[in-house]
């Protein structure tokens, strides 16, 4: 298995949006790789880290998720691989809850997204987003 770390959607992943997709929310996996140092597109020196970055980011991406009808649902740093192999760990995983793929495009159409999102591009070497859907998609309670 292959996989490749990457910032935004490609053409073919974008048009996944269009199509309604499951009835119900949708949970979207964040695997998260920083960058060391913060890189601005715009060449604004900064001693940011890259995870310092996409922390301005994931604040004011919860305010627009939450604004849809959405909510960061998890977010811990990776300690380990338990078992498979990659070349390289990703630093945080993170799920956020979106009540549809509509709602998810809706906010990353919504205008503070552009303010905000260079705090991501900044910061992340790459992430992998895994969309989780079905019936079983729902918070387990470890008592039962």
């Amino acid at each position: 298995m292959n996989f490749e770390n990457r910032l935004y959607p490609d053409e073919e992943q974008m048009k996944g949006f269009a199509d309604p997709g499951a009835d119900g929310p949708i949970y979207m996996l964040n695997l998260l790789k920083y960058r060391d140092t913060a890189v601005y597109e715009d060449g604004r020196e900064t001693d940011l880290s890259g995870r310092e970055a996409y922390g301005i980011y994931a604040a004011g991406v919860s305010e627009l998720l939450r604004a849809v009808g959405g909510a960061p649902i998890f977010f811990a740093n990776v300690e380990r691989l338990m078992i498979g192999q990659v070349d390289e760990l990703w630093d945080d995983a993170a799920i956020a809850m979106y009540p549809s793929r509509a709602k998810m495009l809706e906010m990353m159409q919504m205008s503070g997204m552009a303010d905000i999102g260079v705090h991501r591009a900044a910061g992340l070497a790459g992430q992998l987003n895994i969309e989780l859907v079905g019936a079983r998609g729902t918070l387990l309670d470890a008592s039962n």
